[in-house]
């Protein structure tokens, strides 16, 4: 039985590895183990065991072995995740190629996030997948939060993860338009305005009683609507429509339509007053524009009714609402309402701090567009509600950039190691093991330096290999390490990273979750400081590169590097 749990395992540790950048994790091959040996869990102690054994020699093995296993001996498990990669997003319900029409309403009150890559590339992916088109609307009717910066910076970022609009414009733009439309639903008796102290509106909503405005007349209601465009001040009048109070779905017991906000709005200044909710502006938005899709995350799931509703009374054409998962990543918040306290008090630097999952933050890490949209599009439209870790977007990015990264030297917490019997020599090695980015040259004396924590696991006699360099036996071992030279045939040995004599000071920041168990985590930025080969100075600021057995990074700035992933 140990053969059988044995050859099974290390097909299924192989392919999980090789899906996931190279290193495999028991506990999922575990359960494939399971699933196709349902004997092996009548000794859970034996399969454990040899999982776990065969899951370390499956990590030693390297990208392209683990591949070229597959490729002998289970090519029908690559077909599969080919096939998987291809299929994509599912189909719209009534879509038709040539006629679909989705939108991406992002507020201009803040940086764009995860979340709203995911909901602008499942827009773009359907528009192009049904040859239609894609608009980039700006949902600006709140001019207490907008900013003028935000507009040219969400396109931006936009542009950067590879969506591009067909068409960009503004609801402020339409104001106009949305000020007609509310008119004629005051007209038809189907809205009022409301006068009440928003405590009183607020208890009314929750008991399911009807407010004493909603008997005013059309004429005065239209009286109080002219007020409301012209001259009174905030908080003294709303529109409501004429819902259901008794309603379970509370969202239809009189929702506002128009508040007044006097605050100046960063495109129309202080030409208009009242503004539409998003309640009011996005169906009639979406029906205009010609809308044939309308995607948005779950939490509006229970306002699609007030969306139905708003559009019937003004008899206008309704588009097919989709609805799906907001994404969520373990320990990061997401919300701008979340993310801007952290900034003002000064737990992080800004929008792009590293350990955020902004737009910014994340091509700050050296996270790519294409990890990022293949991310989202393996997270699909499920309304199923998850909260992924960083792994799945870390393993897709390691795929993309570990072809066109180079391999440095790096080793933090420095320990010198004074080497007898080594010859003064200048090596010259690989800045990639299988790609062509050519070579690098480090020279070599009589001392190298090796990171504080492979120091601490050596003792007297030990013989390790310097990676790219020679054996060397360990002699002493203190504040610094004493050595020998041990010969240079690459024999199966430990291997251990250093620097030579051109070397650099330089320092990693390593981001890590934000927040655990609630709580914000004091140490989710760790600085790493320690020593690099000089070959770091050749780096553009920008570039990712990945320092061997440490990580990939991106060069942030000179001697800085912020770390990406392993």
């Amino acid at each position: 039985m140990r053969e059988l749990i044995r050859e099974v395992a290390k097909k299924h540790a192989i392919l999980n590895a090789y899906r996931h950048g190279g290193k495999a994790v028991a506990s999922a091959v575990i359960g494939k183990v399971i699933a196709e040996l349902p004997d092996a869990k009548r000794d859970m102690k034996l399969l454990v065991s040899v999982v776990k054994e065969v899951v370390e020699e499956v990590n030693l093995m390297g990208l392209e072995a683990q591949r070229a296993y597959l490729e002998l001996h289970h090519p029908e498990l690559l077909e599969r995740k080919k096939v998987a990669e291809e299929k994509g997003l599912p189909p719209l319900p009534q879509a038709e190629a040539g006629k679909v029409v989705t939108r991406f309403p992002p507020e201009p009150n803040g940086h764009l996030h995860i979340g709203h890559a995911k909901a602008a590339i499942i827009n773009q992916e359907y528009a192009r997948m049904y040859e239609g088109r894609l608009i980039l609307r700006f949902d600006d009717t709140n001019p207490a939060k907008e900013r003028l910066e935000y507009y040219e910076a969400i396109r931006e970022e936009l542009e950067w993860l590879g969506v591009e609009p067909d068409l960009v414009k503004n609801t402020s733009d339409d104001i106009e338009t949305l000020y007609e439309h509310a008119e004629r639903l005051i007209r038809l008796g189907l809205a009022y305005v409301c006068t009440c102290r928003v405590e009183e509106i607020r208890r009314g909503r929750a008991l399911g009683l009807e407010c004493p405005c909603r008997k005013r007349s059309v004429e005065e209601n239209l009286s109080l609507w002219d007020g409301m465009l012209k001259d009174f001040g905030e908080n003294e009048a709303v529109l409501r429509l004429k819902g259901d109070m008794k309603a379970k779905n509370t969202v239809l017991r009189d929702p506002t339509l128009f508040r007044i906000v006097l605050k100046p709005h960063p495109l129309k200044g202080t030409a208009y007053r009242a503004w539409p909710t998003y309640d009011f502006s996005a169906p009639i938005e979406d029906s205009l524009d010609g809308v044939t899709h309308a995607m948005r995350s779950k939490e509006y799931e229970l306002r699609d009714e007030l969306y139905y509703t708003i559009l019937d009374a003004l008899g206008m054409r309704k588009p097919i609402l989709v609805e799906f998962s907001r994404l969520a990543l373990r320990g990061t918040p997401l919300s701008k309402r979340r993310i801007r306290p952290l900034i003002e008090s000064g737990k992080v630097s800004g929008w792009d701090d590293p350990r955020l999952a902004t737009i910014l933050a994340l091509r700050r890490r050296g996270i790519t567009p294409e990890a990022i949209r293949r991310f989202v599009i393996e997270m699909g439209v499920s309304k199923v509600e998850s909260e992924p870790t960083w792994d799945l977007l870390y393993s897709m990015n390691r795929k993309l950039i570990d072809p066109k990264s180079k391999r440095l030297h790096f080793v933090p917490d420095p320990i010198r190691m004074k080497i007898e019997n080594a010859e003064e020599r200048v090596v010259r090695l690989r800045c990639h093991p299988s790609v062509d980015l050519g070579f690098r040259e480090l020279r070599v004396k009589d001392e190298v330096y090796i990171a504080k924590g492979d120091a601490e696991r050596l003792k007297v006699g030990d013989r390790v290999r310097l990676i790219g360099l020679y054996n060397v036996r360990i002699e002493e071992v203190g504040d610094e390490i004493s050595a020998s030279y041990a010969g240079e045939s690459p024999i199966d040995l430990p291997k251990i990273q250093w620097v030579g004599e051109d070397r650099v000071g330089f320092r990693v920041l390593i981001p890590k979750e934000l927040f655990r168990d609630g709580e914000f985590n004091e140490d989710s930025l760790e600085v790493s400081d320690g020593f690099a080969e000089s070959a770091v100075e050749g780096l553009e600021i920008g570039e990712v590169f990945q320092f061997v057995r440490f990580g990939f990074c991106r060069l942030d700035s000179k001697g800085v590097a912020i770390f990406a992933h392993k």
